[in-house]
């Protein structure tokens, strides 16, 4: 792994714009399989918690664009890969979330009614 800035940027700096997007682990072997070399560094453990939250919000928004059942499907998927990274990052295991999942169906529903609420007439 190499690092043109000598190291991760601080974690004050994150918001403020630092280049760089966490990827798969695997994304740096095909970047170098089709012959490039990738710049990378690995985040420290608040960074990595905050680049997951970012990524999720990458992969949300890649689900909104998405057009068709296949491509929402392949995005559906990245949102889950993040999600269980970010579990596993706080100590939550996928059983874990998944009974938290089903609890709170349990307790509110799911969304399969397709209820919309305005709001409160009182």
């Amino acid at each position: 792994m190499s690092s043109g800035s000598g190291g991760p940027p601080a974690r004050d700096a994150l918001r403020a714009g630092v280049p760089g997007k966490l990827v798969r682990d695997r994304i740096p072997e095909i970047i170098r399989n089709r012959g490039a070399e990738p710049e990378t560094y690995i985040a420290s453990a608040a960074e990595y918690s905050w680049r997951l939250r970012q990524k999720l919000d990458e992969e949300v928004a890649e689900v909104m664009d998405a057009d068709g059942a296949a491509e929402v499907g392949e995005e559906l998927a990245d949102v889950l890969e993040v999600v269980y990274a970010l579990a596993k990052e706080l100590g939550i295991s996928a059983d874990q979330l998944e009974a938290v999942r089903a609890r709170k169906a349990e307790q509110r529903g799911g969304f399969a009614d397709r209820v919309v609420w305005l709001g409160n007439l009182t």
